[in-house]
């Protein structure tokens, strides 16, 4: 056992070999799978009748009201359910539209297309998007073919195809942003700013840009938001603000507190207390517990005397911990944490157990769902918990800052 735990400690056994088979093994099994549900659909649906892409539904669904002039429909279930059965058949189950009015043009802009184009367009584009942000991460290391290899096999990847998700969306803009953040303030606002889309995922980056002073950053993204919800307003009128207002109540009672997506699905505190049996105060109370004390550290994290990519890092999974509502797709924000620290690790040496974590951060997507629906064992929450507290641990034992792109170029 020791020799065992002396081994995961060093990462002797994480060999570029030994990732690069790890790596092929995942992405032929993710190809195999994606080839044959293509294969077995009909260009709409899949053969047990769901949408291909499933949630991808519910955005060319509402983006097809929008393109009706009934910009407030999607947020009305009811209405979403009726369209998306006439769009799919009447066996298609519910896929509930969740998102604020700002995601409401580009549905309307992919509603514009055929369903199978539009899937096909959406996820390509964002996943080019998410692959391009990890290269800008690695900086000088970015010719080295493992790494493409690593970032498209990533597990949650083939979750994100699969469901027709933004994940790829979401994580190539985060990772921009921080990318963008010391050497063009103002662009990395922008794109903060444009997460709004999706504002579980953005609320500790305002906690973060006023603890470190950042100012300019800031105010950038807040006029992007206030630019973005004046031009929703104009184009669809006050009316979508009420009625996203409203959905919310469905989505906080039915959709999380509930549980009715599925409790193994929520990769977060308040899932798993909620699927050990715990109540709904209890839920809340640990979530905000951990959501706090995230923000925190955070804070102490960005202000100290630390590398950025621990920060941006620390910054990424700390963003998955604080929110109680995020699914195994949305885990894809590990990507461009893991790059982040990978990187850091190749200029600086990596500390003990940090391979380990990596591996384990990057596999984490893989079975999250299936081990947590089987077993009641959410593995991602304590992985992603263990992994920002090793973070922590190597701030607190003195990582010096430095910019990044020095560091590669070292």
């Amino acid at each position: 056992m020791g020799r065992f735990l002396a081994t995961l400690r060093d990462g002797a056994w994480l060999t570029r070999e030994r990732v690069r088979l790890i790596a092929l093994a995942v992405l032929a099994a993710s190809v195999i799978g994606t080839g044959y549900l293509l294969a077995t659909s009909d260009g709409l649906n899949d053969r047990l009748g769901r949408p291909l892409g499933t949630d991808f539904a519910n955005v060319y669904a509402a983006g097809s009201y929008v393109l009706d002039g009934q910009a407030a429909a999607p947020f009305d279930p009811a209405k979403q359910f009726a369209r998306e059965q006439a769009i799919f058949g009447p066996a298609t189950q519910f896929y509930g539209w969740h998102y604020p009015p700002f995601f409401l043009g580009l549905a309307a802009l992919l509603a514009l297309m055929p369903y199978a184009l539009s899937l096909a367009l959406w996820q390509g584009t964002t996943l080019a998007l998410y692959l391009w942000s990890v290269r800008g991460i690695a900086g000088s290391f970015a010719q080295d073919r493992l790494l493409f290899l690593f970032a498209l096999a990533f597990p949650a990847v083939f979750i994100n195809l699969g469901h027709g998700h933004n994940g790829f969306l979401t994580a190539a803009i985060f990772a921009a942003a921080l990318l963008q953040l010391d050497k063009r303030p103002i662009v990395a606002g922008i794109l903060f700013g444009l997460l709004a889309y999706k504002p579980q995922f953005a609320m500790l980056v305002p906690l973060v840009l006023a603890a470190t002073g950042r100012w300019r950053t800031f105010a950038a993204a807040a006029v992007t938001v206030a630019l973005l919800t004046l031009a929703v307003t104009f184009a669809f009128g006050p009316e979508v603000w009420r009625a996203f207002i409203a959905s919310t109540k469905f989505t906080r009672e039915v959709v999380l507190e509930r549980g009715d997506t599925g409790w193994y699905k929520i990769q977060s505190v308040f899932s798993w207390v909620r699927m050990w049996g715990g109540g709904m105060s209890l839920a809340y109370a640990v979530q905000g517990a951990v959501s706090v004390t995230v923000a925190g550290a955070l804070i102490w994290l960005w202000r100290g005397p630390v590398t950025f990519a621990l920060k941006a890092a620390a910054l990424l999974i700390g963003t998955v911990l604080a929110t109680p509502y995020s699914l195994d797709y949305d885990l894809m924000l590990l990507a461009p944490a893991i790059a982040f620290l990978a990187a850091d690790g190749f200029a600086r040496g990596f500390a003990p157990w940090q391979k380990t974590l990596l591996a384990a951060l990057w596999i984490v997507p893989l079975v999250a769902r299936s081990i947590a629906e089987a077993t009641l064992m959410p593995l991602a929450v304590p992985v992603m918990l263990t992994s920002f507290a090793a973070i922590l641990h190597a701030a607190s034992a003195g990582s010096v800052s430095m910019p990044l792109m020095r560091r590669h170029a070292e």
